[in-house]
């Protein structure tokens, strides 16, 4: 297929044009995409009105097996890998998993394997708000001082599903809490503060506010004031793209590289996406 790549901003984000994912995609075509997915660490693929669940759901497999989400509830029928990400009611309940995303984070880090990638199909977009924002975690490690460097590579931080669903249920009463078996699936988990991009070897920082609860063998005033100033450092404008959603947009982000956020939109305006969660590896230490 004839299509383009055209970088969106001067650190991370790249729009592809010309290429409709519901046809198959050659081998070649699809290596570039590849390769583009891997430079860039997001990729946007416009106008996918025709793209169907099974034609999302395809694609999506050819970078690896798919994760089922831990929310069994927001499941797409007949599509268990596509979680539906909305702000819809419908008959006094939502149809998908409306509070989303709202802080910064990158996908099933709280799992041993987290996500290698994540692809977000936009079904209905509102007329206002709702961009997701995404930061260069690459660019955002490089950027530190070599004394900050060498402190973070041999750094291990842990990453809790549970500490971050809880606080979404203080604040939301639809926000479902997981029951013991649900629980199970999702215990703390240790990981990298820096990791290495197994395709391009690239190191990148591996910590978010909606994940990372504390760094080890730090003392705890310790841990809390380098996270703090890792959140504050990787959220600056100069590492950030942000997304602003057109009609039928699919995009695809590496959360081995990047960290995101979804702004929101006012709850007037109609809101709701499909997503897939491609699994990844253990991240792997720059030491």
């Amino acid at each position: 297929m004839d299509f383009t790549v055209r970088k969106l901003s001067p650190v991370l984000g790249a729009e592809v044009i010309g290429l409709d994912l519901s046809q198959p995609l050659p081998e070649a075509d699809f290596l570039r995409v590849r390769r583009a997915f891997e430079e860039h660490s997001v990729l946007v693929f416009r106008d996918q009105e025709r793209l169907a669940p099974a034609d999302h759901v395809g694609f999506s497999r050819r970078f690896g097996p798919l994760e089922i989400h831990v929310h069994e509830r927001y499941l797409l029928r007949g599509h268990p890998e596509i979680l539906i990400v909305s702000n819809v009611f419908e008959n006094g309940k939502p149809i998908g998993l409306g509070d989303a995303g709202r802080y910064w984070h990158s996908d099933l880090s709280y799992m041993a394997e987290p996500s290698l990638g994540s692809m977000l199909h936009a079904k209905e977009l509102p007329a206002e708000g709702g961009d997701t924002l995404f930061i260069g975690m690459h660019a955002a490690f490089e950027a530190l001082d070599e004394p900050m460097r060498a402190k973070l590579a041999p750094l291990e931080c842990e990453h809790s599903y549970l500490a971050r669903n809880n606080k979404q249920g203080e604040a939301n009463p639809y926000r479902p809490q997981l029951d013991a078996s649900q629980a199970a699936r999702v215990p703390p988990v240790r990981h990298p503060v820096v990791r290495v991009h197994p395709a391009t070897r690239r190191p990148a920082l591996f910590v978010s506010e909606g994940f990372t609860t504390r760094i080890f063998d730090l003392p705890e005033e310790e841990s809390r004031e380098l996270l703090a100033f890792l959140f504050r450092h990787m959220t600056e404008e100069r590492f950030i793209y942000r997304h602003r959603w057109q009609p039928h947009d699919l995009v695809f982000w590496d959360n081995r590289a990047t960290t995101h956020l979804a702004t929101g939109c006012p709850p007037h305006c109609r809101r709701t996406l499909y997503r897939t969660t491609v699994r990844g590896d253990r991240p792997m230490a720059m030491h």
